[in-house]
């Protein structure tokens, strides 16, 4: 039997050999993934034994403006959900990158030039130095005993006096201080003050401020990783109680509900909040521009302590500044009401009071509609120089006019920094990817949803699109990394492309190309809903888009992901046929009607540059009995003569170029003037990886042929994609014809 269906296939089918290496572009990727087990399944989901730490934390800080300092001291309950028994723990201690003996960004632009600026030496060189990191004053339990301590660069391991085992927590008890940084010597600063000379005030920025837990995991154990800046966070979730003390007239924006509003707040600005409660069209001004301008006059000795609590959240951070004009308006979600809220300098305006709260309405919106409903109570936007940056309910968000003036450019940008921020919020601070290991997790997904919300909301904006990444994709592959690459290992030059755009454009791919935008939409929300709180691997990405939808994707996890291989299919040959007619009418059997052959150039062997030479000719001969089988029924060959009578039949030949296989889009112009697109899946490549022929039957006669006519793909060389092939323009011809 094996020999007879055998001899069958082999007899019936041509194969197109495939004459150069196997790369098995379509083989699983299991081996290139973490095996799944109890904690992890195989569809992608938390395992029945899945688990995660958690902290919670009690802090107390003071700034003091007069030497720009903070001082805090806080209560870590620590609880190991883990199964394992641990006699030390791990702390992170960010503040200590910014030590001059330390990395920092200025080592990412170490080489001199002929001509640099003062700002780009300083950089360099740390010319003019100035105090940096965390002194660490005291580490004890609960009981007041001291906990011995090794300090390794921005980690901190702390040593219990006591195990602690599985199922149970402990207390650690820390206090510190630590130099606020000028955010204007650095290269790529996160936190830290931003000093106003005019009115001689600053903005303070606070974050990583106080010592946090590192993740303990199933996965890697501790993520001890050191933070060198670009690779970002890896976080517990845990429940906050701060304590922030500030000059008295100053205004603080933060991570939380405030709790003491009575203390803080004046009755004005409460009777407003409480209206801004009930403002769903519009913003409430909080703090007006002339109240912000006259506190910046006041600079008040005094302090004033600011208490704000927040819940299953894995970071806290906020603002302080006596310069802030402060609006609010609430956003109704189907499960949720939320207070957006936008703190800015006179700086900002008039900008900032005409958009930001509108944008982070917009955000909220689209990204809640996509995943699920916002869950925290207030959505803040600060702005700030230069950044733009992300913390649970608050971000600080670059893009300031100029005298008041805007260019709408820069405007676009300002938006896009907001949405983005805000949308942080989902990745990675609800759904926890470890951003210092894979910063693609929360930048490219995030990056998706984010240019999902620009299409929707802000349509006439400027959005990434698969054109986007060509320059990318069509880069020096001797220094291109995959996506696949941990954060702090890829080029300045390239990590957004790598990190942000193209992980964006797969994912729109995935969802407009190839599964669909219903199902796709539909498996975006489970993951999301999966791994809300917890912590998700690229493993659990990737295994639930597939258990989501029943679509095999390994094939372009393997080559979007994990190689540096780009898409370029090359229309190679279309070949136009037409059977050849013994009689036109196939009832006809006197033979008085002899059909008229366009073309008879051969055996179809031959190949055009177009279309001019008319169809080839194909003659249908009657099927032997022998190519049956052992089938007892035959084809009715008069009905197949007869659909084919008359009609185009195209042959086309593509060709892999670049690498990456994709479904194959094909665009028919038609002599009529009509057109229609054919669409191809991927698996047409899985015999044959570097080259695929297809047959087409046409009513109408074809003028022109072009493959992925609405650049879906990411294709890096359009000149090849059609038939006949378009003439493409020199720089030096379009010279001379402007000329």
């Amino acid at each position: 039997m094996r020999f007879f269906l055998f001899f069958v296939f082999t007899s019936l089918f041509t194969v197109q050999a495939q004459t150069k290496p196997w790369q098995g572009k379509f083989e699983p990727i299991d081996n290139m993934i973490a095996a799944p087990n109890t904690y992890r399944t195989a569809s992608g989901a938390p395992g029945s034994a899945y688990w995660q730490q958690r902290a919670n934390y009690k802090i107390k800080a003071v700034i003091d403006e007069s030497n720009n300092t903070l001082t805090g001291e806080e209560t870590i309950t620590y609880f190991n959900n883990s199964p394992d028994d641990l006699s030390y723990v791990w702390i992170q201690l960010e503040q200590n990158v910014n030590k001059k003996e330390n990395e920092d960004f200025g080592n990412l632009r170490n080489s001199m030039r002929d001509s640099m600026t003062t700002r780009n030496l300083q950089f360099l060189t740390r010319a003019i130095d100035f105090p940096a990191g965390y002194s660490i004053k005291s580490v004890t339990d609960s009981s007041n005993n001291k906990l011995k301590t090794m300090v390794n660069n921005t980690m901190m391991k702390v040593k219990l006096n006591t195990i602690l085992k599985s199922g149970e927590s402990t207390k650690i008890l820390i206090s510190w201080s630590y130099p606020i940084t000028d955010r204007s010597m650095y290269l790529l600063s996160r936190e830290g003050y931003e000093y106003f000379p005019e009115d001689d005030n600053t903005v303070y920025l606070i974050a990583h401020w106080f010592p946090r837990m590192a993740v303990y995991s199933d996965t890697e154990g501790w993520q001890n990783q050191q933070f060198q800046k670009l690779g970002e966070f890896a976080l517990e979730f845990g429940d906050y109680e701060v304590e922030i003390t500030v000059p008295q007239d100053h205004i603080i924006a933060s991570t939380g509900e405030l709790q003491n509003s009575d203390a803080v707040l004046s009755k004005t600005q409460r009777k407003r909040l409480e209206v801004a409660k009930k403002s769903f069209d519009k913003p409430v001004m909080i703090i007006t521009k002339e109240e912000a301008i006259a506190n910046e006059k006041q600079k008040s000795t005094k302090k004033k302590t600011w208490k704000f609590n927040a819940t299953n959240v894995r970071d806290f951070a906020f603002a302080s500044s006596r310069k802030f004009i402060w609006d609010a308006q609430a956003v109704k979600l189907p499960t949720n009401t939320v207070m957006a809220m936008s703190f800015y300098p006179k700086e900002g305006l008039p900008v900032w009071q005409e958009v930001s709260t509108e944008a982070i309405k917009h955000g909220l919106e689209v990204y809640s509609e996509a995943t699920f409903d916002y869950p925290y109570p207030v959505c803040i936007s600060v702005n700030t120089s230069n950044i733009g940056m992300e913390f649970p309910m608050i971000s600080f968000n670059g893009g300031r006019p100029i005298n008041g003036e805007i260019t709408e450019k820069a405007k676009q940008s300002m938006i896009g920094t907001i949405i983005h921020e805000v949308g942080h919020n989902w990745f990675p601070m609800i759904v926890s990817s470890d951003e210092r290991k894979w910063m693609w997790m929360d930048e490219g997904l995030n990056t998706f949803l984010h240019q999902r919300t620009l299409k929707e909301r802000y349509p006439s904006f400027a959005s990434v699109t698969p054109q986007t990444i060509v320059p990318f994709m069509s880069g020096d592959k001797n220094i291109l990394r995959p996506i696949m690459t941990n954060s702090d290992n890829e080029l300045m030059t390239q990590f957004g492309s790598n990190f942000y755009k193209k992980p964006t454009v797969g994912l729109q791919m995935l969802r407009h190309s190839i599964i669909g935008k219903e199902l796709f939409d539909e498996a975006f929300k489970v993951y999301a809903n999966r791994w809300k709180y917890k912590h998700p691997n690229p493993a659990d990405l990737f295994r639930t888009l597939e258990d989501a939808t029943a679509t095999d994707l390994d094939w372009f996890y393997r080559g979007w992901f994990f190689t540096t291989d780009h898409v370029d299919m090359e229309l190679s040959h279309v070949k136009w046929f037409k059977v050849y007619e013994d009689e036109l009418n196939i009832e006809d059997k006197k033979g008085t009607s002899k059909a008229k052959i366009a073309s008879q150039s051969g055996s179809g062997k031959t190949t055009n540059k177009d279309f001019s030479n008319g169809p080839e000719v194909i003659t249908m001969t009657a099927t032997p009995d022998k190519a049956y089988g052992q089938f007892l029924s035959r084809i009715d060959e008069a009905e197949v003569r007869k659909q084919v009578s008359g009609k185009n039949i195209y042959e086309i030949t593509v060709k892999n170029i670049g690498g990456l296989v994709m479904p194959v889009t094909i665009k028919w112009e038609f002599k009529d003037g009509t057109s229609e697109i054919d669409r191809l899946p991927a698996d047409l490549w899985r015999r044959n990886e570097y080259e695929i022929q297809e047959t087409f039957i046409k009513e109408k006669e074809v003028i022109s042929v072009t493959l992925d006519p609405n650049f879906e793909f990411a294709d890096t060389n359009t000149e090849n994609n059609s038939f006949p092939r378009t003439e493409t323009i020199s720089e030096f011809e379009k010279f001379k014809q402007n000329k």
